[in-house]
């Protein structure tokens, strides 16, 4: 099984068009040491290394492609590596990127809930925009657990459960959630059996969610903030990390603390960081902090063999 981070920022990217936070203006200035990121997302593919299932499709999507040559195969006059795409919620940063994969001359194969379905339908309607493009051929996720493969991707196995988390901020779940508003992902590798957990969206901790890590060879899991009040210090929300859905990295309870929990072998990535996460300054006490923990920085790029 092969992975490749196509973005590792959250909503926004960084540095963020309109944001002149430390990390951004000293990005942009050549002040800070860090590297630019796309919006989170991620291609999961076998060993043939032909047709990738895309998790999330970010507006950054077609800069994405351009900067994976995996993703163009050229086998034909028109032709993609993209052959299956799962979203775990329904969020801009991660459903949007849809629109310019119009062009496809078949119904696009889309996996989702249906809480995200039924928003991707109503509130924000992509799907029902697509429907006058290339169209969808929509595919139910399973919340129970039950493994399901995705069209072409060989030699890959995946799995859902819900998440403690939020809805997009246009969803009428947004203040009381629903299972399928947001999910994490275990995918195995069929010939090795080893496996992978992905949730770039991950608000509070429970016990099926840590086994799930726990039986992990890898994890990629929300990076989102560093403390619960970033955004409320800078300024820039009058809400919480955890208020949005996101569990901040440090503080009693934080990501790191579940992180440390996990056996010695299971390797630990944060992605979906936001721009003024200052875990994204490679000179920072909190960047030596992950470091000195194991933990790893998702990076637009990336690639993982299992």
């Amino acid at each position: 099984m092969q992975i490749i981070v196509l973005g590792a920022a959250a909503g926004g990217g960084f540095p963020q068009w309109n944001c002149n936070c430390p990390n951004c203006a000293g990005l942009r200035a050549g002040t800070v040491r860090a590297t630019a990121r796309t919006q989170s997302s991620i291609i999961v593919g076998g060993d043939d290394g032909h047709d990738w299932a895309l998790l999330n499709a970010s507006p950054d999507i077609l800069e994405q492609i351009r900067h994976t040559p995996a993703l163009q195969p050229n086998r034909g006059l028109r032709d993609t590596g993209i052959a299956s795409v799962l979203l775990v919620d329904g969020q801009i940063d991660h459903s949007t990127g849809l629109f310019m994969l119009r062009e496809r001359g078949v119904p696009m194969p889309l996996w989702c809930t249906d809480p995200v379905y039924e928003d991707l339908t109503t509130g924000n309607p992509i799907l029902k925009v697509l429907g006058h493009y290339c169209g969808v051929d929509r595919k139910p996720v399973p919340l129970d657990g039950t493994p399901f493969t995705l069209d072409k991707v060989a030699g890959v196995q995946f799995s859902a459960m819900p998440l403690t988390s939020k809805a997009a901020p246009y969803s009428p779940h947004r203040e009381l959630s629903v299972d399928g508003d947001n999910i994490g992902l275990t995918l195995t590798d069929t010939a090795s059996g080893r496996k992978v957990f992905y949730a770039p969206g991950l608000g509070a901790r429970t016990p099926e969610v840590f086994a799930a890590m726990a039986a992990a060879d890898c994890v990629m899991v929300d990076g989102t903030f560093w403390t619960n009040d970033e955004m409320i210090r800078m300024g820039l929300s009058k809400k919480t990390a955890r208020d949005i859905g996101h569990l901040p990295q440090s503080g009693e309870g934080g990501m790191m603390d579940w992180l440390d929990e996990l056996p010695k072998s299971v390797r630990k990535i944060l992605i979906h960081i936001n721009n003024t996460n200052p875990i994204l300054d490679e000179d920072s006490p909190e960047r030596a902090e992950l470091t000195r923990r194991g933990i790893e920085l998702a990076y637009d790029g990336m690639h993982i063999t299992l």
